[in-house]
């Protein structure tokens, strides 16, 4: 993989980030067997709004953007959503340096713990988050499957 630079996420790229969240989710679709999911039914308008004030970061390899992630601290807790990574380079270490930067942000902000949550069909994403240091908190039930919280401490 050739450089990949890693900046602030800002308004402007909601038509990229958008596109992109789209093609990454495509693969957990196939997995829930639905596109009615928040990444498919968000509108540009919408992720226009969510990147306003947000301390989530994109990814750039050269002028393409391959990676994007939404973060924000709520009474000293980071929370990441929204993680999306170009499907023709999952499995790089895109997602890894996104959560590291979106880490540093969250320390930066005063957050003292981080937390994500994926669904419990989504197998590659629990391998990512646990073998960077995440820890299942709590499983919420679902339509056939699992919400699955994860935490990690930033301290």
């Amino acid at each position: 993989m050739s450089e990949l630079q890693i900046r602030d996420i800002r308004p402007s790229d909601a038509g990229e980030v958008l596109t992109l969240q789209r093609a990454a989710f495509v693969s957990e679709a196939l997995i829930y067997g639905s596109v009615e999911m928040p990444p498919f039914t968000q509108t540009l308008e919408e992720v226009e709004h969510e990147l306003a004030e947000n301390l989530g970061c994109v990814a750039h390899q050269g002028h393409r953007m391959v990676g994007a992630a939404r973060a924000r601290v709520d009474d000293g807790l980071l929370l990441i959503g929204r993680i999306s990574i170009a499907p023709d380079v999952q499995g790089e270490g895109v997602g890894s340096r996104l959560l590291e930067a979106l880490e540093e942000r969250g320390r930066a902000a005063g957050a003292t713990e981080s937390e994500l949550f994926t669904g419990s069909l989504s197998e590659a994403n629990l391998r990512l988050y646990e073998r960077e240091g995440y820890r299942e908190t709590q499983r919420v039930p679902g339509d056939g499957s699992d919400q699955v919280f994860l935490r990690k401490p930033l301290v």
